[in-house]
């Protein structure tokens, strides 16, 4: 028997960092990239949580393992890869570029969202997926091939092992404002 449920699966702010002028020639692009770089290093996560999230709330023990089972599976073929290929990153900080695992995870995370419980869920975690890859990018941690490689892989695991969640769900987003000013997204979830 469905049960009813309203959780709010991702209330967070988005902060724009405040750049110094420096010079007065430009933005402080070091710290506009560390930002990036810090808010992908968390939001590679967010599709998976809200994947056991789901499954937690919806007593989804099928869909959990799937999730789990594909993530594994990601994950392992995707450091094979990189033990074994051994590709230097762009900015010089090692050699474990290819393919990236920040991107393998979260297209993992996003394509069980979507697949076990359908787009309403797989727009939003896809969004998600995407500024991972891009911020990967910009803050030259890997370049294009590495996040195209880590996407196909989480995307290509998680396609194989997830099969579609019978019962119907739905999603609902809007913006939000906190009493201290802070702006972001309230995600509704009803099982």
């Amino acid at each position: 028997m469905p049960f009813r449920a309203i959780l709010v699966l991702l209330t967070f702010s988005i902060s724009i960092p405040s750049f110094s002028q420096g010079d007065g020639k430009g933005m402080d692009i070091g710290r506009g990239r560390r930002f990036v770089r810090h808010t992908t290093d968390v939001a590679c996560l967010l599709p998976t949580a809200a994947g056991v999230t789901l499954g937690l709330l919806a007593h989804d023990r099928q869909g959990l393992f799937q999730l789990g089972v594909g993530t594994a599976s990601t994950l392992a073929l995707n450091y094979a890869l990189e033990l074994s290929i051994r590709k230097r990153r762009p900015d010089g900080t090692g050699h474990h570029a290819f393919p990236s695992t920040h991107t393998a995870l979260v297209f993992d995370g996003a394509t069980y969202l979507q697949k076990r419980y359908g787009w309403q869920f797989g727009i939003p975690a896809y969004a998600v997926a995407t500024y991972v890859a891009w911020g990967r990018v910009y803050t030259k941690r890997h370049d294009a091939w590495d996040v195209l490689a880590g996407a196909a892989i989480g995307t290509g695991c998680a396609f194989l092992l997830t099969r579609h969640y019978s019962q119907g769900c739905s999603l609902s987003a809007s913006p939000m404002v906190t009493s201290d000013g802070a702006r972001g997204f309230m995600v509704n979830v009803t099982f």
